[in-house]
């Protein structure tokens, strides 16, 4: 696609895999930009996952490519990044969206669970922005969007999982203090009930890792937020579609809730 709001720009976005189906966020975040003109890496741990998206791009004449990384690994970041630069010459944006639970409160957890999810939620968005933050500097700027949650907020039940995403959001804000005068926008998406595959997996009970919400659970969810929706992929990916655009050149170190009202 030539044309666009994103036309010209490259876009990183991991966690961008999903299957048939579901819908994540990082699968509806990277549609909608290569619909928006943008040539986007697909990045996953899962790489069969990735293709999926890329064959819902391609179907619709955008321009991707998948990349197999674990972005807790410091040199699986470097990689993607190297690819992104060799295959398309800058990077224009970067969308977060690998992360993991544990669910227990906090003296029910174990260390190795604390550590997991701190890797993968906080290190490996510190990862991207660490390498994405130069090539983007070179080019005259960019955004960096970060995927927090409610749960940073109201996560009972979720201690370390709500630990790691108040720290995207603090972390957040510390990097568009330090990077805004290089035109890099940084800010964060917080969403509340979004029914993903990654809620699909996690919904009857935690240690039911292929088990699919029970529908009393999605309705119980839904009407928790005063909108009383049931908020998708496609819901967080348009706020990361307009925070990648122009249309928010004024907009950095906002954490933005998109959940129904749910955390009201």
């Amino acid at each position: 696609m030539s044309t666009g709001r994103l036309a010209g720009k490259t876009a990183i976005v991991t966690g961008a895999g999903s299957f048939e189906d579901g819908l994540g966020n990082g699968k509806a975040t990277a549609i909608l930009m290569a619909r928006e003109g943008a040539r986007v890496l697909l990045v996953d741990n899962r790489i069969e996952a990735a293709e999926v998206t890329a064959a819902a791009i391609a179907e619709e004449g955008g321009e991707a490519a998948v990349f197999e990384a674990d972005v807790a690994n410091e040199a699986d970041v470097k990689a993607l990044v190297a690819d992104a630069v060799r295959r398309w010459g800058r990077i224009d944006i970067l969308d977060n969206n690998v992360g993991i639970e544990a669910w227990g409160r906090i003296g029910e957890i174990t260390d190795e669970q604390w550590d997991r999810v701190f890797r993968i939620n906080v290190t490996g968005s510190m990862y991207t922005a660490r390498h994405v933050i130069p090539v983007m500097a070179a080019e005259g700027g960019g955004s960096i969007i970060n995927i927090s949650s409610t749960a940073s907020r109201k996560g009972g039940g979720l201690a370390t999982y709500a630990a790691s995403k108040g720290a995207i959001e603090a972390m957040t804000r510390a990097l568009a203090l330090d990077h805004g005068r290089e035109n890099i926008r940084v800010n964060c998406i917080q969403p509340g009930a979004v029914y993903t595959p990654h809620a699909w997996a996690k919904g009857v009970r935690p240690d039911q890792d292929d088990a699919p919400m029970a529908d009393w659970m999605r309705e119980a969810r839904k009407n928790a937020a005063p909108l009383g929706v049931e908020g998708t992929g496609w819901d967080i990916g348009y706020a990361a579609l307009f925070l990648a655009t122009d249309e928010a050149r004024f907009i950095t170190g906002v954490t933005l809730p998109v959940d129904g009202g749910l955390v009201l």
